[in-house]
């Protein structure tokens, strides 16, 4: 009774009048007709008169129960246009039931008036069911099967993107349904490309699967593909880079395509909006990671989460990640109140949650409100100068921020009772070179104390370069290339550590919410790339030959930088955890907990001194050196 109350109560609005009172004058007309049609076949076309004067009420009694029953099975609060098989399964039902107890009731009253006039066929009873189910059936299925299908017909050919999807799993599957189904979509997929034997030559929605990858450059040209789709969220960067090798030797298609992979993909779903050109990350930094996303969802769900240096490349895609774990309140800090604007904008879906806070962790008055203001539970600090060569002519600069910003969050974190304080570290923190990769490493063991000492627990992660992030190498190489050339890499043998952004940050977030405190987590990076192949790929990838069309040139290692970057000290090792991709490293050396903060006060002192600028560089050398043994200044050579 309530679904009908609330029926009812519908009607009167007049946002869903119109669509309620046409399937209710529709289905009015067909299950009459519906009625009629079972009658005259019953006696092929020649009613008696006694049936043709009881008609009216099993008429009747048919409209009374099968409307009943689509009310009461939401029929009536569908969207036309997106009409699914549980829509068409819950009109199986209506009509079932409905058909059902209409037969009951005629059964029961069959020896009174009206019912008694003629009696009641049982052939017509069947004959009935079928037709009502046929027909309100097509009816919630019309509008869809128009868009999905006769419209396409006639779409004009100026209008098609001829697509080749590569991978007909459940992605695959996935957006080419949605290719079909929206009407203003210009993808038209002409077929499947896939290596599993046991799906070769089926029909997925209408679409072939033609054959393997082997017969891929056959079919771009048999079939005039504009498009190639690669529709494999979960496959790594080795797979995709063979897939785009092989379509770039035939280059007749107009562009190539991919979906995000399954990090990026948390909730599941693939939709038209997703499909994005191929980006280096793909190729370079996407791979199979298994996160327990359970831990995560405790860790996060509905706590107060503060995000420092939220509008930087891992910062946004901090703020991205926790969204999606369902934080009670985001609190997303950074200084630069442009990438604060830009990253609301980019989460118009988190406003209520997301509280974008424009603030300089430096500021200890400002973060102290921020703290009194929200009271954060867990706190993932992503705020730091990252840009080596600057912050070797800079020190005093990345101490101000890196070292004493970190202080002052930490101390705030102690005395506001957070739960886990989170520090994004980096491997140029292993055996530093560069006054970035000391100062991170500083932070690491300054946070190690405040473990040992306080109940908020402190965690370092360290990784690697972050695919396309901010500052990083590939944008700079991006603008050389639409430049003409050349393209500039510091030394042949220069090799980093890479990964995609998503891949770090969802790794991060495992490591925070398993992390016990006081470790130093080690994310597993995978292998090394060198810079010059890096430069090699991306050039190929914008449609050019390397040396060839866009020059590759060495400008020497700049002060600060080394030629690999290393995962671990000589005197550490690491420890396997039972987590995918996360390592803890062991460090054997035990700092004066008591000399390390009077070293750390004494780097802060020094940095705001504002002394002589060659003075203060030897000086933060020179503390630096002293918390961290393995720290080698490298000058330029």
């Amino acid at each position: 009774m309530n679904k009908i109350n609330v029926f009812i109560r519908g009607i009167l609005r007049k946002s869903v009048l119109k669509r309620r009172a046409f399937f209710f004058l529709s289905d009015f007309l067909l299950i009459s007709g519906a009625m009629y049609l079972a009658f005259w076949l019953r006696f092929n076309g020649n009613i008696p008169a006694n049936y043709i004067e009881a008609l009216p009420y099993y008429v009747c009694l048919a409209l009374a129960f099968k409307m009943i029953f689509l009310v009461v099975f939401n029929l009536y609060d569908i969207s036309w246009r997106f009409v699914s098989l549980d829509v068409l399964i819950k009109v199986s039902k209506a009509i079932s039931v409905g058909s059902l107890c209409m037969g009951v009731f005629i059964y029961l009253l069959r020896f009174s008036y009206p019912f008694d006039i003629a009696g009641f066929p049982r052939s017509v009873v069947i004959l009935d069911y079928m037709f009502s189910l046929i027909f309100i059936g097509t009816l919630r299925a019309a509008k869809r099967v128009y868009y999905d299908g006769l419209q396409r017909t006639f779409k004009k050919k100026g209008e098609e993107i001829k697509v080749l999807v590569i991978g007909a799993g459940s992605a695959g599957e996935s957006i080419v349904r949605e290719m079909k189904r929206k009407r203003e979509s210009p993808y038209v997929p002409v077929g499947f490309i896939d290596d599993d034997p046991g799906k070769q030559h089926i029909n997925i929605h209408g679409i072939k699967v033609l054959g393997t990858r082997r017969d891929l450059p056959a079919y771009i040209k048999d079939k005039n593909i504009d498009e190639i789709l690669i529709a494999i969220p979960s496959t790594d960067s080795k797979n995709i880079r063979e897939i785009v090798a092989t379509i770039l030797e035939e280059k007749p298609v107009e562009s190539i395509k991919i979906l995000p992979g399954v990090t990026d993909l948390i909730n599941g779903r693939v939709r038209l909006t997703d499909i994005q050109e191929v980006r280096l990350e793909d190729l370079l930094g996407r791979s199979q990671v298994n996160v327990d996303m359970q831990a995560v969802i405790r860790f996060i769900e509905r706590k107060t989460v503060l995000v420092t240096g939220a509008g930087g490349s891992i910062g946004s895609e901090i703020v991205k990640s926790v969204f999606h774990f369902r934080p009670g309140r985001l609190i997303a800090l950074d200084i630069d109140e442009t990438e604060l604007f830009n990253l609301a904008n980019r989460l118009p879906h988190a406003r209520g949650s997301l509280i974008p806070v424009v603030g300089d962790i430096r500021d200890e008055g400002k973060m102290e409100a921020v703290f009194s203001r929200y009271s954060p539970e867990i706190i993932l600090h992503a705020a730091a100068y990252k840009h080596v060569p600057l912050l070797e002519d800079h020190p005093d600069e990345a101490v101000k921020t890196n070292v004493y910003g970190t202080k002052i969050l930490a101390t705030l974190a102690v005395k506001y009772g957070v739960a886990k304080f989170i520090f994004i570290s980096t491997d140029k923190a292993i055996n530093p070179a560069s006054i970035m990769g000391v100062s991170k490493r500083s932070c690491e063991e300054m946070l190690k104390v405040f473990d040992r000492k306080n109940k908020t627990r402190f965690i370092s992660v360290r990784f690697g370069n972050v695919l396309g992030s901010r500052g990083s190498v590939i944008p700079i190489f991006e603008e050389q290339i639409k430049r003409g050339g050349p393209v500039t890499v510091t030394h042949p043998e220069m090799q980093r550590y890479f990964m995609s952004n998503s891949e770090a940050v969802l790794l991060v977030l495992e490591a925070a919410a398993v992390g016990a405190g006081g470790e130093v987590f080690v994310l597993d990076m995978g292998e090394p790339i060198k810079i010059v192949d890096l430069a090699r790929e991306m050039i190929r990838l914008s449609g050019y030959d390397p040396d060839a069309d866009i020059p590759i040139v060495f400008s020497g290692v700049r002060a600060g930088e080394k030629l690999f970057e290393e995962i671990l000290e000589a005197e550490e090792g690491t420890e396997a955890t039972d987590y995918e991709k996360i390592f803890v490293a062991r460090d054997s050396r035990k700092n004066d907990d008591a000399e390390l903060f009077r070293k750390i006060d004494t780097l802060i002192e020094i940095s705001s001194a504002g002394q002589d600028g060659k003075i203060l560089t030897e000086d933060i050398v020179a503390v630096f050196k002293e918390i961290v043994p393995t720290y080698t200044p490298r000058k330029v050579d």
